[in-house]
């Protein structure tokens, strides 16, 4: 797995080694940041269930001001550090080691608010809808902020309160939907 462009293009990233995380491929990523628009002009994007923290790592390195990449597990965060080191801007990143309802408390608290947020938790469907109207609730979300949510394809997202379905991409057996703040 590598950063596939912007200033941080080609490196090897690295990945944890179980079946904790699921890695979004490099030709999952190319296609999700080719629909998002390949470059962007500052912002900042939350990776709510980080992994390796690739895909908010990919946004900085396609011109996002900053990242805050979150993981429970404490391993996932290592190789998250790990993995910002290698951009040598590791001023650019936050890093949380918390569930995710803890993260956005402490988002909030902080007064945070993004652009993009990438949602992928293990257990998809009831769990994105929360995620979603917590952010709502918790004003962590800008006007027009895109949340990208990935699922298996037997999951169906739908419609979600506060926000409009504005893309699906099928990538195999994942579905990413891409959703915009109204």
């Amino acid at each position: 797995m590598r950063i596939i462009s912007g200033k941080y293009a080609k490196r090897q990233l690295f990945t944890l080694k179980s079946q904790k995380t699921r890695p979004t491929s490099d030709k999952a990523k190319e296609s999700l940041f080719n629909s998002l628009g390949q470059f962007f002009n500052g912002g900042i994007v939350l990776d709510l269930y980080g992994g390796s923290g690739a895909l908010g790592i990919e946004a900085v390195s396609r011109g996002f001001d900053r990242a805050v990449l979150n993981d429970m597990n404490r391993q996932a965060t290592a190789i998250i550090r790990k993995n910002v080191d290698l951009t040598k801007e590791s001023e650019k990143f936050d890093i949380f080691t918390m569930r995710a309802d803890n993260c956005l408390k402490v988002l909030a608290e902080k007064s945070e608010s993004f652009d993009l947020v990438f949602l992928d938790p293990p257990y998809a469907k009831q769990q994105i809808a929360k995620d979603m109207k917590k952010m709502l609730d918790l004003n962590l979300l800008n006007d027009q902020s895109r949340i990208v949510a990935e699922t298996d394809s037997d999951t169906e997202l739908g419609e979600q309160a506060g926000f409009s379905l504005i893309k699906q991409l099928k990538m195999g057996k994942t579905i990413v939907w891409i959703y915009r703040k109204d």
